[in-house]
C-alpha cells in the first residue's frame, strides 16, 4: 500500500499506527501486547467466533471456489467489523481511513490469539479452529478485487524468487502440467523454484513440475504454498499456547471467558413463554408439534416420556426447558410432567421429589435465575448419555445402527439416510440435523445454520404457517 502526498501532522500520525499492520491479511506472528478491558476482549472473541462459524458453513455447504462458496463467504464477511477486505489502490488516503483501517486490523489481531487460546485445549478444538482460520486466509488472499500476494509477500517478508528466464526457456516443455498451465500461458506465468517440502498439497496432486528437490510453481498457486506454511505456523502456534495454558489457571476473569467460547451459543437466548420469538403451547399440543417441529433430540425425549412416563434428571433438564423455551408456561408444565409422571407413581412423591426441579428451572426457587434452554453445542459437549438416559444429541451420541432404525422409523428413504450418516461420519452434526429438517419438511435448503433446538422449531415454525 502506498500513501502518497504530503500528509498533515494527523495524518502522519496515523500513517505511523497503521504500519503496525502494514497488509490487510496476517499471520499473526507475534502476539498482541497492549491492554484490553474484558468486555472488549470478549467482544471481539464473540465477534471473529461469529465470522469463523459462517466459514464453516460456508465451507460444508458449498465447493470452496465455487460461486455459492463466495457468495457465502462474502456475505460472512459483510456481518463483522473485524476484518478490511476492500481493494487497497495506492494513492493517498486520509487520516478517517487509516484510524478505519488500523481498528479493524488491530481488532482482526488481538481476536484472533483470543480464540487461538480458546481452542488449543483439545485436538478436536484445534483441527476446528485451524480448518476455519486457514479457509478465512485463503479467502482473503485471494479476494476477486484482486489477488495481493506481492504485497503481503513484502508486508511478511517472505522471499519467493521467480526463476529466470533463461531456466523458464530451458524447461518450458517440463512446466506444461496437464489441466493447469497451458502451453502459451507457460510463456508468460512467473514460475518460482520452492523447496519441495513446502510443495506437498501441490505434489500430492500432481500439479507442479517436480526436479532435485525443487517444486517448480506456477503464481496461480502460490496462495496454495501460503496457505501451508501458515498451516505450520499455526499449529506450532498453536501447541505453544496449550503449554503455556497452566500459567493462567489463577487468573479467574480471563480462562471463565476462554472456557465458555468453545461452547459459545450466539443467537437468541429462547427464555420462555414471554421470550423473543415464542408463542404460547399447551400440553395438548405438545404430542402433535413433536412430530411436525421438533429436532430429532427433543422428539426422542417426547416418545421417551411418553413410553416411559419418566426422564432421568439430564433428560428432564434439556426437555423442560426446550419446552419452556417454545412457551410451555410454568402451570401448564407442571401439568404436564405430573400428568405423566403419575403413571407411574402417586402425586405425592411427584410433588415432593419432581415439582421443586420444574419451579427451579422456571426461576422461581433457589437463586431464582431464569434458565435458557441449552443450545446444540452445549448438548453436544456436556453430560453425555448413559445407560437408560435419553438426553443427548443423537447424531453424536447414538450408535449408528440405533440411529438408522430411529431414521427409518420416521419413514426416511435409504438415499436420505445414507446423506445424514455420511455428515454424521464427518462429525457434522449440526449440519445432519439441518438435513435432518430439510427431508422431513421435504424442502431443498434449510437456509439457516443450525445452533439450537428451539431455533430449529422455530424455523419449522415458520415454514408450516407460510405453507
Amino acid at each position: 500500500m502506498l500513501l502518497s502526498g504530503r500528509r498533515t501532522k494527523d495524518e502522519h500520525a496515523a500513517f505511523l499506527k497503521l504500519q503496525r499492520y502494514p497488509h490487510r491479511v496476517q499471520l499473526y506472528r507475534i502476539p498482541p501486547i497492549e491492554t484490553i478491558h474484558l468486555e472488549e476482549f470478549e467482544k471481539l472473541a464473540i465477534e471473529r467466533l461469529k465470522l469463523l462459524k459462517e466459514v464453516e458453513s460456508a465451507g460444508i455447504k458449498h465447493k470452496r471456489g465455487s460461486d455459492p462458496y463466495e457468495k457465502a463467504m462474502d456475505q460472512a464477511m459483510r456481518k463483522t467489523n473485524l476484518l478490511n477486505l476492500s481493494f487497497e489502490n495506492e494513492g493517498r488516503m486520509e487520516e478517517k481511513k487509516m484510524q478505519e483501517m488500523f481498528s479493524q486490523r488491530r481488532a482482526d489481531h488481538i481476536s484472533h490469539f483470543i480464540l487461538r487460546l480458546a481452542y488449543c485445549r483439545s485436538e478436536d478444538q484445534k483441527r476446528w479452529f485451524m480448518n476455519q482460520e486457514l479457509d478465512l486466509f485463503r479467502y482473503r488472499l485471494m479476494k476477486k478485487e484482486g489477488v495481493d500476494v506481492p504485497s503481503f509477500l513484502k508486508a511478511e517478508n517472505l522471499v519467493y524468487v521467480p526463476i529466470s528466464e533463461k531456466e523458464r526457456q530451458e524447461k518450458k516443455d517440463k512446466l506444461v502440467i496437464k489441466g493447469q498451465v497451458k502451453q502459451d500461458m507457460a510463456k508468460q506465468t512467473e514460475f518460482f523454484k520452492i523447496p519441495f517440502v513446502e510443495a506437498l498439497d501441490l505434489i500430492r496432486s500432481r500439479q507442479v513440475y517436480l526436479e532435485k528437490g525443487f517444486a517448480y510453481v506456477p503464481s496461480s498457486d502460490l496462495v496454495t504454498i501460503l496457505q501451508g506454511y501458515y498451516r505450520s505456523l499455526l499449529s506450532q502456534a498453536l501447541a505453544v499456547s496449550a503449554r503455556a495454558l497452566p500459567s493462567l489457571e489463577e487468573e479467574d476473569r480471563v480462562v471463565p471467558i476462554l472456557k465458555n467460547l468453545s461452547n459459545q451459543y450466539l443467537g437468541d437466548s429462547f427464555i420462555g413463554a414471554s421470550g423473543k420469538g415464542s408463542g404460547k403451547i399447551s400440553p395438548e399440543q405438545i404430542d402433535p408439534l413433536s412430530r411436525e417441529s421438533f429436532p430429532l433430540c427433543m422428539r426422542q425425549l417426547q416418545q421417551a416420556l411418553r413410553e416411559n412416563h419418566h426422564l432421568k434428571h439430564f433428560g428432564r433438564l434439556q426437555y423442560g426447558l426446550f419446552l419452556k423455551g417454545i412457551g410451555l408456561s410454568l402451570d401448564d408444565a407442571l401439568r404436564f410432567w405430573r400428568t405423566e409422571f403419575t403413571k407411574i407413581m402417586e402425586v405425592d412423591k411427584f410433588d415432593k421429589s419432581y415439582s421443586y426441579n420444574v419451579r427451579h428451572s422456571y426461576g422461581k426457587e433457589g437463586k431464582r435465575a431464569n434458565y435458557t434452554p441449552y443450545s446444540c453445542m452445549k448438548i453436544i459437549t456436556s453430560n453425555p448419555p448413559g445407560t437408560g438416559d435419553h438426553h443427548g444429541c443423537p447424531f453424536k451420541h447414538y450408535d449408528g445402527d440405533i440411529l438408522r432404525q430411529r431414521l427409518q422409523a420416521y419413514k426416511l428413504s435409504s438415499s436420505a439416510i445414507e446423506d445424514i450418516m455420511k455428515l454424521v461420519k464427518e462429525q457434522h452434526y449440526q449440519v445432519a440435523c439441518v438435513r435432518y429438517y430439510e427431508l422431513t419438511h421435504k424442502i431443498e435448503e434449510a437456509g439457516f445454520s443450525l445452533q439450537h433446538p428451539n431455533q430449529y422449531f422455530e424455523e419449522s415454525q415458520k415454514l408450516l404457517k407460510n405453507n
